[in-house]
């Protein structure tokens, strides 16, 4: 694929990435489909899907060919590289490479031992959130020499990221794998405040913290931890936390 595709050319092979990841979601197809499909939406050398386990606290690739060390990196060492708390942001889309300020690939062990040994100039990574805002994976696109990412190829790769998400993601660490289709879009019911609280709750924060980091009062912040303990028929805020753990809920920043 060139540079020259035209955004309709695009955004057609966009929707053929969609529909394989759906695919993938239900079980009927495999996620390496995804990654063929996506070929058609922006370049790649090197590319992986990983699916984000947070009992384990590492990632695993679901679909992908980069070599076997670029590989293990990005499932057992990535995410404590000094960039993946900038690709973490989920108020961002995809990271491109040569965007990246140089302080910081300088700072990154996996830019300085696995990227730069391939040869790798360009590419993005993109971390992929769940509706309800778990972090569930991530995904890795990468180049050997510098090629650029049309307006609407970077605009497809963000777009497809609910796609990808549903695609790779776990099901609930309390939720037998069967039932994850049926599983409600926010865990427990939370509202997206009460999720931030509970997301806020694995830090050991007080209460008084919590309301200054999310510009509410105290007692608001007692009265959502209230209605969580409530809905997730959880005994205390330690209990609930752990519950945030299992479920990959961390603050964002």
């Amino acid at each position: 694929m060139g540079a020259e595709r035209s955004t309709a050319d695009i955004l057609n092979a966009a929707v053929q990435v969609r529909q394989a990841a759906r695919s993938a979601a239900r079980g009927a197809a495999g996620v390496d489909a995804v990654l063929a499909a996506l070929s058609e939406v922006a370049e790649y050398d090197h590319a992986s899907l990983a699916r984000w386990d947070p009992l384990r606290e590492r990632h695993t690739t679901l679909a992908g060919c980069y070599p076997a060390d670029a590989t293990a990196y990005i499932e057992t060492r990535l995410h404590r590289d000094p960039v993946f708390a900038v690709l973490r942001d989920p108020n961002r889309g995809g990271v491109w490479l040569r965007e990246v300020p140089w302080h910081l690939l300088a700072a990154s062990p996996g830019f300085r031992e696995v990227l730069r040994p391939l040869g790798i100039e360009g590419g993005v990574a993109q971390c992929l959130f769940a509706a309800d805002g778990r972090y569930v994976g991530m995904l890795n696109l990468s180049t050997r020499r510098p090629r650029p990412a049309p307006d609407a190829t970077r605009a497809a790769v963000t777009l497809l990221t609910e796609a990808l998400a549903a695609a790779v993601a776990l099901p609930h660490a309390d939720e037998p794998a069967g039932r994850a289709a049926a599983r409600p879009r926010r865990p427990g019911g939370l509202s997206p405040r009460e999720l931030e609280v509970l997301a806020h709750l694995t830090t050991g924060r007080t209460n008084r913290e919590i309301a200054e980091r999310l510009y509410v009062t105290p007692r608001t912040v007692g009265t959502h931890i209230e209605h969580i303990l409530a809905k997730l028929d959880l005994p205390n805020r330690a209990a609930a936390a752990a519950r945030a753990v299992a479920w990959g809920i961390t603050p964002s920043g």
